[in-house]
């Protein structure tokens, strides 16, 4: 039986997705069971372990391989690394883990090296790569990582760099630094050269932490030159900002890195965005709003025109909530067209506009164009000037649904952004349907969250009181373990705050109100803050209260009714 019909077989994929697969390896050749993995249908482990009950050899388990160097006489270390094997035991017989063990040309190369067939084993991609890295002698090591600091001190930089950023040992670095951001979860990577030493940090679940083995400042030059030759900058240029992006695959799952870096004082600052287009789950249900907050959400959603805004700092997920909306629609029904700079998701069924500045396809350019084609759903990754928003709102006036997002810190703070950017505000009150406020707050861990009471009045005073249920007199805070990585914290969910527009609303718009005044009429008509939203998490044991007060600190002041 051949390995995809076993992978069928087992339940390990589906037919479909061995369809997919053929498709895939027509364009593209290699071995099916890479491409399976390499496409994201099914991991390494379990084709591999479907592999070897096929060809009846064993696959060795992570903890078989040698902690030290094993060295085999007759066979060149490049032979190791080119051909994907590596020795795991040289005593009473030479045992190697390969990747495609089943390679006759690999199996004749060592019979005519050794003088004997070598018992060769299936093993893992990230195994048999971890153990090749650790291969190399600590001597030959700091050679290239001396000669690489040497050069990167030279004059004739340009060249040279070239030269770094094809290092062995630099590529390595490179692949560890992104395979442990994967690993980690984390949503940025921090690279930041110092007068004393190279920080490395990560932001997972929004706050940063430092990396446990920071690189060598010495490998600044020769990391921050592979980083922009990945993502296709001018490798010469280190005096101006610039930004690239890195389309990669890393142990089954896509990679998108949005890279950025900055000259500073001690060499170029480098931040790595990463989303992970394998676990993006766009569903509504799944980005923590409260029931009564997105049945009246989904329903501004579905009017057939008006202008509905997200707003919030960076990083508090308004991009993934505009693509859950999208969608939501029904692509088949309607035109959706998005203008985003970067695209960040691909939606099935949407016309995704990327923003090119270089050649003036900016946001407005690229609005104006649109309504040529005829939507009924338009969104604008960013409102960033008055220009952009203007068409958006005579979009909206013409029959057309607008989404987009803002950067203020409440919803109500949307309407006199729109002022400020020049919107009458007879316009705003025609044309804006809403404005949703959120942020991101960290859940707590559950394998090691533990409850604690509720200290003497703590209820009360921070108005916790209203979501408790009856008779609750604990809430939950973190503690920490090996699976959260001890912070106590893993995952995030949504806070929101939305604020609809009534008639009350708009009274108030043109009568002048500013956002305080806003937001009190907002609350009066039952709107729930963020700092409340939190406060509900609190109650359901989802975060823990000092997380909600961290996120919130400049809220707080609002969660007294007006």
């Amino acid at each position: 039986m051949k390995l995809g019909e076993l992978l069928v077989h087992e339940g390990k994929v589906s037919a479909r997705d061995i369809e997919r697969a053929l498709l895939a390896q027509a364009e593209i050749g290699g071995l099916l069971g890479r491409v399976v993995v390499q496409l994201g249908l099914a991991s390494d482990l379990d084709v591999s372990g479907v592999l070897a009950r096929q060809l009846n050899i064993s696959l060795l388990e992570s903890s078989e391989y040698p902690a030290h160097k094993v060295v085999v006489e007759g066979v060149s270390e490049e032979f190791w690394e080119l051909n994907n094997v590596v020795p795991v035991k040289n005593a009473n017989e030479v045992v190697l883990a390969a990747l495609v063990p089943q390679d006759k040309y690999l199996r004749k190369a060592l019979s005519l090296a050794l003088g004997f067939e070598p018992l060769i084993c299936l093993g893992l991609e990230a195994d048999i790569q971890a153990c090749l890295s650790n291969r190399g002698d600590d001597e030959n090591e700091q050679d290239d990582i001396s000669d690489i600091a040497e050069l990167a001190n030279d004059g004739e930089f340009v060249e040279h760099l070239k030269d770094l950023a094809s290092e062995a040992p630099v590529i390595r670095l490179v692949n560890h630094i992104i395979q442990s951001a994967l690993s980690l979860g984390a949503s940025d990577i921090h690279l930041e050269p110092f007068e004393e030493k190279l920080h490395l940090r990560y932001r997972v679940d929004g706050v940063i932490q430092e990396a446990s083995d920071p690189p060598d400042l010495s490998l600044a030059p020769a990391l921050a030159s592979r980083i922009k030759l990945l993502s296709h900058m001018n490798i010469a240029e280190r005096r101006l900002p610039q930004d690239g992006r890195i389309m990669t695959r890393v142990k089954g799952h896509e990679l998108d890195l949005r890279v950025s870096t900055i000259p500073t004082v001690h060499g170029e600052s480098i931040v790595m965005r990463v989303l992970d287009r394998d676990g993006v789950n766009l569903s509504l249900n799944s980005m923590g709003f409260a029931d009564d907050t997105l049945a009246r959400f989904k329903e501004l959603l579905h009017r057939p025109h008006g202008v509905l805004l997200v707003t919030g700092p960076t990083g508090s997920g308004k991009t993934s909530t505009l693509n859950a909306s999208l969608s939501s629609l029904d692509s088949s029904e309607l035109k959706i067209i998005t203008v985003e700079d970067p695209v960040e998701y691909q939606i099935d069924g949407v016309n995704q506009i990327q923003v090119q500045s270089q050649i003036d396809l900016t946001f407005a350019r690229s609005l104006r164009a649109i309504l040529r084609q005829d939507p009924d759903v338009i969104m604008i990754g960013e409102m960033r000037d008055g220009e952009t928003a203007q068409i958006a709102v005579q979009s909206a006036l013409t029959g057309h649904l607008v989404l987009s997002t803002l950067h203020t810190n409440t919803a109500a703070g949307a309407i006199t952004r729109l002022e400020d950017m020049g919107i009458e505000r007879y316009l705003i009150t025609s044309s804006v349907n809403g404005v949703m406020a959120q942020r991101l707050i960290r859940t707590l861990c559950r394998h090691c969250k533990v409850e604690r009471p509720l200290y003497e009045g703590e209820a009360e005073q921070t108005g916790l009181a209203s979501y408790l249920a009856e008779g609750q007199t604990h809430i939950c805070e973190a503690k920490g373990c090996p699976e959260c990585k001890q912070s106590g914290y893993k995952g995030r969910t949504g806070i929101h705050e939305l604020f609809v527009m009534d008639g009350a609303m708009h009274k108030a718009i043109q009568s002048g109100a500013d956002a305080t005044e806003l937001h009190a009429t907002a609350r009066r008509a039952g709107m729930r803050t963020l700092y409340e939203d939190g406060l509900s998490k609190v109650a359901q044991g989802i975060t823990s209260l000092d997380e909600v007060l961290r996120v919130t600190q400049d809220q707080t002041e609002t969660a007294e009714v007006a």
